[in-house]
Order: structure tokens, then sequence, then C-alpha cells
């Protein structure tokens, strides 16, 4: 009995000195460990990478991009300098069309002769001009015919006044085919700018854009559009009303 007594006495006095647990496992506070402390919950936070831009070489660290900095653009923009050429007031600017005019007026545009025969109009001769051009190119090689042209526009074959007529009305500046002694009044005298008439009781002919459009010499050279001129004596100078 006394044996027992001491066996309690010297347990109770060992596991005063150790420290002890209901758990058993002979850890002080409970029986955890600093290593198994419990976490917080929630999810665990990471600290983001820090992102580092790349320098263009030759860049050094701390300049401005290419370009430079963006700068907004003012809500109201400073007037920009009037060049020295530009007219200034509208009456400088009708001026300087006028006198643009006149400079056109005078220069002298020529069709072209083309190889085959037909004619080119200049490209700022008027449209009324263009037509006539191109309906002259259409009877150009026509053969001769006397009264050809007046009984109907499209013959086999046209004479001088038939010729002119068909042209001049393509042209819209005529509504009905005119013989030569016709066309010495018609339009209005002197010559023409694109287009002038020769006209007497016996023949006529016309130069457009400084082009002869004339029968006599079809045979010979193969076409009415001629590029060399003939005389004027004996002729009644006409033209088409503003041209």
């Amino acid at each position: 009995m006394a044996g027992r007594i001491l066996i309690f006495l010297l347990a109770a006095v060992a596991c005063a000195a150790g420290g002890c647990s209901d758990s058993g496992d002979g850890t002080p506070g409970g029986g955890q460990s600093a290593a198994e402390a419990p976490t917080p919950e929630g999810p665990i936070q990471r600290s983001r990478p820090t992102v580092v831009q790349a320098l263009a070489p030759g860049q050094e660290p701390g300049t401005p991009p290419p370009g430079g900095p963006e700068i907004a653009e003012p809500e109201v923009l400073p007037p920009e300098p009037k060049p020295a050429d530009v007219a200034a007031t509208d009456e400088q600017l009708l001026g300087e069309l006028e006198t643009l005019a006149a400079t056109a007026a005078t220069t002298k545009a020529r069709a072209l002769l083309q190889s085959d025969g037909t004619a080119s109009a200049p490209i700022e001769a008027p449209p009324a001009v263009q037509e006539v051009v191109h309906a002259g190119n259409l009877i150009s090689k026509s053969p001769y015919k006397w009264g050809g042209g007046h009984g109907r526009w499209l013959d086999d074959g046209y004479d001088c006044s038939g010729s002119v007529s068909f042209a001049l009305f393509a042209g819209g500046l005529l509504g009905s085919p005119l013989t030569s002694g016709g066309l010495m009044s018609w339009g209005r005298p002197g010559p023409g700018r694109w287009v002038t008439i020769y006209a007497n009781p016996g023949h006529v002919y016309m130069v457009v854009a400084g082009l002869r459009f004339d029968t006599s010499g079809r045979s010979r050279l193969g076409s009415r559009w001629q590029a060399e001129m003939r005389p004027t004596g004996g002729y009644a100078v006409r033209h088409p009303p503003g041209l």
C-alpha cells in the first residue's frame, strides 16, 4: 500500500515538471506546436509582379517615348496666315478670273491632223466644236457628190456646202442644209475663234481649230481635213455666234 502511494506521488511530480494536457500527446498548450499554428481563413494574398517597359535602342531611362507626350488640341485654333498669292477680296478674285479668261481667249489651240486623215479637237475646245470635228471625221473620206447632203443628212456623198452643213448641224449650230450662197450671210461676220466659214456663190469651206475642212483637195489628199490653208480672197468670212 505504501508503495502505490509513493508511485502516484512520483507521477504527479513528473507531470507538474513537464506539463500535462488532456490530449495525452505531451505537448503544452493543448497539444499544438508553433509549427502547426492555425492559418487565417480566406484567399491567400500574393503580391503582383512589377511590369517593366522595354526601352528602345539608345533610349535613356526616364525619357519620353518617340513623338513626345500627347498635347491636348486647343478648342480655338489660331488663324492661319494667308499666302501672298491668294486674292484678299472678291474684287481681286474676279479680276484674276477675267484676266485668265482673256488669256484663254487669245490662246491659239489647234486641232491635230492624224495620219489616217481624221482630226483631233483640242481638249479645251467647247463641246459644239468637239461635235463639229467628230462629224467632219465621219464624212472626211466620203466621195464628192453634187447636191449630196442636201436632201438627207446621211448620204453616200457630199458636196462642199453639204459637207459644211453636216458638220455644223452635228454641233447644234445649224438646223437645215444651206448652199454656199446661203452660208455667205449665215452667223456673224468676221473670223471666229474656233470656227470660221469662207463662202462665195460657187464654193464654201471652213477652218475648225486651225484645220481646214474642204472638199477641194480631198481627191489629192484623201481627206477633207487639211493642214494647208488656201487664199481667202473673194470669200465672205463668217463664224458661228460665240465660237
